[in-house]
């Protein structure tokens, strides 16, 4: 039987949170978007500490990740939990590390006082969905996320 355990990333994890990054993009048809290097990870991860990431560990082996940071509630008045990523390496999936990673973070909200723990989904992952559903996570279908990025982003805040 194997050992879960869990661990917050250090300065010194930033290649191998690097390589749990590509390997999700990889998983989610998305690798070439990935401009991420070791040196913005340790800027924005550890020295401005705008996230945070926590490792399960298989037998004392890093074998799946979530990158997550603090969001805000007008409406509860309080912050919450945002999962950006959330990766199980293929090999120690249907172990339980996916669940035991959410739980790990529910527990953080609870342990904060957060209002709420969120994320997203990709509507082409059926086993994902299946996976959060069984959560007993409620999707958020009537909110329509939009986004600025890259040069759209730059030509308005050049306006």
């Amino acid at each position: 039987m194997s050992t879960t355990t869990f661990r917050a990333a250090s300065r010194g994890d930033v290649d191998l949170i690097l390589q749990f990054i590509r390997s999700l993009a990889e998983y989610e048809r998305m690798a070439d978007e990935v401009v991420a290097t070791p040196e913005l990870l340790e800027e924005w991860l550890f020295d401005k500490g705008t996230a945070r990431v926590v490792f399960a560990l298989c037998d004392g082996v890093e074998a799946g990740f979530a990158l997550y940071f603090h969001n805000f509630s007008t409406f509860l008045g309080r912050a919450g939990i945002y999962l950006e990523d959330l990766y199980v390496r293929p090999e120690y999936r249907g172990r339980g590390l996916g669940q035991g990673l959410i739980k790990y973070l529910a527990r953080e909200c609870v342990r904060l006082g957060c209002g709420r723990l969120e994320w997203a989904c990709l509507d082409w992952n059926r086993p994902s969905i299946d996976f959060y559903l069984a959560l007993g996570a409620a999707p958020q279908s009537e909110w329509t996320t939009y986004r600025l990025a890259g040069e759209t982003l730059q030509a308005l805040a050049s306006e």
